[in-house]
């Protein structure tokens, strides 16, 4: 959930006959690294019954899908340029695996589903992990570590607590951690899919709360520091973000590349630059 205007997507490859989400918007990512093509699609989809490494080795590109929406993780700057966290960490991935980074972008959900069809390696979204995720997909290292962070309006007394969501709404990305964790304390969430469009339903009072990771709302009220909201409660405990890949033993070599590029990048620093530079601290290192 994300600064950015919204990217409704899905494309119809040409060659393939097989849908893949792409940017329907003027938007190209070939500033960030290549653009992810339909030719790109087929070839990742055709690559589904072999080692996903190896498919993308021949290609010489890794396919790496983000909502691009959700700043300061992934997002198009004032230049319409795909910019963020998730868009270095996986360009500096791609580039010491020898590949050159493709971005797609899409919607949280279709993330997922274009993951389990074999059209992307990975996806590389500010993806936590979380018990049910673990039943489908293999997940690398962490590259980053956040909490869950509650916000309501300035002038809300009733809500300092996530136990104080039960009977109240929020608004939160369908399927995310957020939304699940909102239900849990008894909340009743409705689906949205930007940042910005949560932020406005709280201010305007069409929610009681929202849930997000914490550093998202601080990036938020640094870009927007009049903006009417409070975080009232986090998540203790830091979750873990890392890289889903499809988890049906075609994706073991994929995953162990992706964890030694995570490590190297951590041990030399770069993990901790990118993230300094984005979210003016170390999010790279577990506390």
């Amino acid at each position: 959930m994300k600064r950015k205007t919204f990217i409704s997507l899905m494309a119809v490859m040409a060659a393939a006959g097989v849908l893949q989400l792409s940017g329907c918007s003027s938007r190209s990512s070939a500033a960030a690294g290549s653009t992810a093509g339909s030719g790109s699609a087929s070839s990742a989809a055709s690559g589904a019954s072999a080692d996903r490494l190896e498919a993308a080795r021949q290609r010489g590109t890794l396919i790496v899908a983000m909502e691009g929406a959700w700043s300061p993780w992934n997002y198009h700057d004032d230049t319409d340029t795909l910019v963020g966290y998730d868009v270095e960490v996986s360009r500096a991935i791609a580039e010491y695996m020898g590949l050159e980074p493709e971005y797609v972008e899409g919607e949280w959900d279709g993330l997922f589903a274009g993951l389990d069809a074999g059209r992307y390696d990975i996806v590389c979204n500010g993806v936590e992990v979380t018990e049910e995720r673990e039943k489908s997909y293999d997940f690398s290292e962490p590259y980053a570590y956040i909490h869950t962070a509650l916000a309501v309006r300035s002038d809300n007394t009733d809500i300092t607590s996530f136990e104080d969501l039960a009977g109240k709404t929020t608004a939160n990305s369908i399927a995310s951690t957020y939304m699940t964790l909102a239900e849990s304390y008894g909340a009743e969430v409705l689906g949205v899919d930007t940042l910005d469009e949560t932020i406005q339903m709280l201010l305007s009072g069409r929610v009681d709360a929202t849930l997000n990771a914490d550093v998202s709302f601080y990036d938020y009220l640094n870009v927007h520091p009049d903006a009417q909201f409070k975080i009232v409660a986090q998540t203790p405990d830091a979750s873990h973000v890392c890289i889903p890949v499809k988890n049906d033993g075609n994706s073991d070599t994929l995953l162990a590349a992706i964890n030694e590029a995570i490590e190297s990048l951590r041990a030399d620093g770069t993990l901790t630059e990118i993230s300094e530079k984005y979210f003016g601290s170390d999010i790279a290192t577990e506390a």
